[in-house]
This record gives C-alpha cells, structure tokens and sequence, in this order.
C-alpha cells in the first residue's frame, strides 16, 4: 500500500463526499457571514467574534483540504468474501472468552474507523490481530494496560 492512500469502502468514501460538500457549499457560507456579522462590531483588533470565526474558518479549511486529499488518494477496499479469512472489508463477529462477550465489527482503514459505529482500523491492535485469520480460530491482543485478551472469531 502506498503511504498516501486512503483504504476506504465506498460507502465510507461516499461519506467522505458528502461531508466534503456540506463544508464547502454550508459551513463556508456560515461561517463568512460570522465574520461579515463581526466586522461590523468594528475594531478587529479586540473582538473576540471575529477571532472565533477566523479560527473556525482556519479549521474548517484545514478539514477540506484533508478531506479532498483523502477523496484523491481513496482506494476502495472490495469487500469480497476470502473463504472465511478476515480481511479489510470483513465483517467478523467476535467472542470476549474471559467475559463470554460477544462483539461484531468491520474491518475499514483508519480513514473511517468508528469503534462506535462497530467499524474498526485494519491498523488497530484488533484489526491488525484479526486480519488474515480464520473461522473458529482463538487469538490474542494486547489491551491498553498491557493484559492478553483472548477472543474466538465466531463468523467472518
């Protein structure tokens, strides 16, 4: 893989697009009437209006020119079942078997890992631990404090 590609589902990029969109044609125009609105207060030079909206003017262009980068480098990962081997676009269901808890998520890149959402990074610790194994097969990760987790992988 090379360093500047972006490993994303489609579904992931068309999310990507989208908020592309809503910053460049919503949040820009808000934000130019925040500092439109301030510099009617008159001296910029103590006016804390006018500096919040340049500072989330300043985040917000930063933001799109991260988001089009990863547009432009995008690499759909093709979710093809691997004859029950995990894989970037796996989805794997997993069991905790210290806590006997049961756990599913999808393997995406980082670009739009979202443990929340069940969707985690191939480069995470569980991601990386998971990918290339198979159905029924026992592995272990290590946690944030350093203890061995052991999970069964239960569907791929």
């Amino acid at each position: 893989m090379k360093s500047n590609e972006t490993l994303i589902t489609a579904e992931g990029l068309e999310e990507l697009k989208s908020e592309l969109e809503e910053l460049k044609l919503v949040k820009r125009k808000e934000i130019s009437e925040k500092i439109k609105a301030a510099l009617a207060f008159g001296d910029i030079s103590e006016n804390a209006e006018y500096d919040e909206a340049k500072n989330e003017q300043a985040n917000v262009e930063a933001r799109i020119a991260k988001l089009e980068l990863m547009v432009k480098n995008a690499k759909i990962i093709k979710t093809t079942k691997k004859n029950g081997v995990v894989s970037i676009g796996s989805k794997v269901r997993i069991k905790d078997l210290e806590f006997d808890e049961e756990m599913e998520y999808t393997i995406v890149g980082s670009a739009e890992a979202d443990p929340f959402k069940g969707k985690i990074s191939n480069v995470s610790p569980l991601g990386e631990a998971l990918l290339g194994r198979k159905l029924g097969e026992i592995i272990e990760v290590e946690s944030p404090a350093g203890d061995m987790i052991k999970y069964e992988i239960l569907t791929v």
